[in-house]
């Protein structure tokens, strides 16, 4: 019977690693551990936030008592976190009226702090965020909604929740209508920058500003745009994020990658080629992303911001679109990534060693064919801050529930 300090080995024997495509050396490395139970579910969601407390015994989770269908405005998440030096138990910090399944509620620690969390919630009919210290629980309330936090944790940047609700469900927030709905490209709204500190938000990049700058072949009639992902460089600079639109004709939407100042100036389109998704940056002049390029199709590129550089990654140990991080103290030659269910519903997180091109699977984890479209459950894999461990969302006993692998004796961590 599977208990909180159950390890899950995911093999152990030739037969079995051959199925997770690993040696047997490989495979009896890696430990796999369900640090959450049901009857409710527990998910993290995305795979750019720091889930793991600095000193690695938290780690963060959201909680619903349902799955798959839309979240609505009367729905509820709780929030809390895991210790892994307590038999996993699980500790309540909140709830959220402003959530998704891909992305959750932002649930993150803060940088530059040792135990303050962050996340977004829903008070009448604004989207606000709350500031924690999880040892105190001394706690604070934004007037605004945060995406990403500055790598001080002094500044947020925010997309606009309401018209992602609308344009890209899954990762927009019920409950607050935009009041630009019928407007295909508003002057009076796009990416705010929010003072962590006194709550206060700035206005930096209009979805009219974005518009603006010529698309080769141009935009589709009646595109409608929107704004999403978005993230600081290593060393706050600048941030990226993706401009996309869709309009008569498009059977899929458009991106642009875009990278900024952390103010808003000195727009520079990184990708114009419409295909670009997930992304990370590897420092603070380099983006590592899945897009579309002449050069190798759709694989995984590393771009060097304001230039036309670019090289592919992983050209063959990486064909399919991931969630791809760089594992930490690793000199960014480990990646962390994983991908969509194939066809016998299964998804793979894994390494890939980018000097050697080497590919260690950290295992295969059943989908139901029920987890699709906006509820499913990808596993977004996440490293801890020391590079030792990571841990996924998976559905695979039962719904979908939080798993920890460790990962130190593959990397060197």
């Amino acid at each position: 019977m599977t208990n909180r300090r159950h390890f899950l080995q995911t093999s152990i024997t030739a037969v079995f690693a051959s199925r997770l495509g690993l040696s047997a050396q490989e495979a009896e490395k890696i430990n796999v551990r369900q640090i959450t139970q049901g009857p409710k579910y527990h998910w993290f969601a995305y795979y750019d936030k720091d889930q793991f407390s600095p000193d690695n015994r938290y780690v963060l989770g959201n909680e619903v008592d349902f799955e798959h269908r839309s979240p609505t405005a009367d729905d509820v998440i709780k929030v809390g976190m895991v210790d892994l030096q307590d038999g996993d138990k699980w500790t309540e910090l909140g709830e959220s009226h402003a959530w998704n399944w891909q992305q959750g509620c932002m649930l993150q620690w803060v940088p530059g702090t040792e135990s303050t969390v962050m996340w977004n919630d829903r008070q009448g009919d604004k989207f606000v965020c709350h500031l924690m210290d999880v040892k105190t629980k001394e706690k604070r309330t934004l007037p605004n909604p945060v995406y990403n936090l500055s790598p001080d944790g002094k500044w947020g940047i925010a997309p606009d929740f309401r018209r992602l609700n609308d344009t890209r469900p899954g990762y927009g927030y019920a409950g607050v209508p935009d009041p630009n709905k019928e407007v295909l490209i508003p002057e009076d709204a796009g990416i705010w920058k929010i003072n962590m500190e006194t709550g206060e938000q700035k206005l930096i990049i209009t979805f009219a500003q974005a518009a603006a700058i010529p698309y080769e072949g141009g935009f589709s009639p009646n595109a409608k745009h929107w704004f999403n992902h978005l993230l600081f460089s290593p060393d706050g600079s600048r941030f990226i994020f993706l401009h996309r639109w869709k309009g008569d004709g498009d059977k899929s939407f458009n991106t642009r990658l875009f990278t900024a100042k952390a103010d808003g100036t000195d727009l520079y389109v990184l990708d114009p080629l419409g295909r670009t998704s997930h992304f990370v940056w590897r420092d603070p002049q380099h983006v590592f992303a899945w897009a579309f390029h002449p050069s190798h199709g759709d694989r995984f590129y590393l771009y060097k911001d304001k230039t036309s550089e670019v090289e592919v990654v992983g050209k063959d140990k990486m064909p399919r679109n991931g969630h791809n991080t760089y594992v930490p103290h690793t000199n960014n030659e480990w990646v962390l990534n994983d991908c969509y269910p194939d066809k016998e519903r299964m998804q793979t997180p894994y390494l890939y060693h980018i000097p050697t091109d080497r590919r260690v699977n950290l295992g295969h984890f059943y989908s139901p064919a029920f987890y699709t479209g906006e509820w499913r459950c990808d596993t977004h894999p996440r490293s801890s801050r020391d590079g030792r461990l990571v841990c996924i969302d998976s559905p695979h006993s039962k719904g979908r529930q939080m798993y920890l692998i460790e990962i130190h004796d593959i990397v060197g961590t």
